[in-house]
């Protein structure tokens, strides 16, 4: 596995991480002992950038991590993130019942500290603020992030679907490494500004569903493959019309993938990592199979011709429907 640099001055990572959300979270039901072979999988193979929130599960994925972080934590780059919170089984950012969010300067201590003691660490390798409540002043928040880099409890600082202007403001109080962001050939809205303002103050971009919700797969084909307890069926761009027209888009990637003899995820991916040095994809998965598969797509070489066909196949706002729910788009951005 190849490895970039995180953010300007920080560590090398492996280009392609490792979400973990849908080992306990979100796209159905889990199975605990193939997530772990999946961790352990990742690790054998250079993915060590693992990638989890103190939300997903209610902090069961932090716990489903958490030996596997102990037993081989040398090789380990593990990022969690803290700001949604619940009352009762909501996912913070999305506006569902018992859902909100908490970024005071209280909370992310506490939250940290929780985070430690379900994982079973010393030191978060890089802790995100997951959403913002714009009611607290950015400074505030990452100046008590700033305090527990300074205990030692945390070592990079990073946002999450903040918008330039509040990543400029947090990168005065102490510098930010990364903010992660949806990107992908499906969502390019980052090229806008913030990816711009990430290279101009020196900050990783960490892209989050970078198959687009496994919509660039070609493994999806109608909503008939959704769980009932998966979250995408209540997504927009999985909305009956709107995903006919969304596995429309993924023509050219499937074309371009049978002519360099790899799989549409790994195009999507390889499409990303062209973007620049200071991208970095996390594709989530729980199983083995497609574990390998994503991390393979690092050999995947894409010539400017089929890098230009891709992105003149899905441009900007190509994608039919919202990322998310009405409810959960107001959290983004702030």
């Amino acid at each position: 596995m190849i490895r970039r640099r995180l953010g300007a001055g920080g560590p090398e990572v492996s280009a392609i991480g490792l979400g973990c959300m849908g080992m306990s979270f979100a796209y159905g039901g889990g199975d605990d002992a193939e997530s772990t072979r999946t961790l352990h999988r990742a690790l054998d193979l250079g993915v060590n950038h693992l990638d989890t929130a103190d939300v997903y599960g209610a902090g069961a994925n932090e716990r489903l991590l958490g030996p596997v972080v102990r037993a081989r934590r040398d090789e380990v780059f593990l990022a969690t993130k803290f700001g949604n919170r619940n009352r009762g089984g909501g996912f913070g950012g999305t506006g569902t019942p018992g859902a909100y969010v908490d970024s005071s300067a209280a909370w992310a201590r506490q939250a940290c500290d929780a985070s430690l003691a379900r994982l079973g660490v010393d030191t978060i390798d890089l802790y995100y603020l997951h959403r913002r409540d714009p009611a607290t002043p950015i400074e505030e928040t990452v100046g008590a992030m700033a305090e527990l880099v300074a205990a030692g409890k945390v070592r990079l600082v990073g946002l999450s679907e903040v918008s330039p202007a509040t990543l400029r403001a947090a990168h005065a109080v102490h510098p930010v490494a990364a903010v992660q962001m949806e990107y992908s050939l499906f969502s390019r809205e980052v090229e806008r500004e913030m990816l711009a303002t990430c290279r101009e103050l020196g900050v990783a971009l960490v892209a989050y569903s970078p198959v687009g919700r496994g919509l660039l797969t070609g493994a999806i084909t109608s909503r008939g493959q959704l769980a009932v307890d998966d979250w995408r069926a209540g997504a927009p761009r999985f909305a009956e019309g709107n995903l006919e027209a969304n596995l429309k888009l993924v023509d050219e990637v499937r074309a371009v993938a049978g002519e360099v003899g790899a799989t549409p995820a790994q195009v999507a991916l390889a499409w990303l990592l062209a973007q620049g040095e200071d991208v970095l994809p996390i594709p989530g998965t729980k199983r083995v199979r497609w574990l390998e598969e994503n991390s393979a797509a690092a050999d995947v070489r894409l010539d400017p011709a089929h890098l230009d066909r891709l992105s003149a196949a899905l441009p900007a706002g190509a994608a039919v429907g919202e990322r998310y729910p009405e409810a959960a788009m107001r959290f983004l951005g702030q």
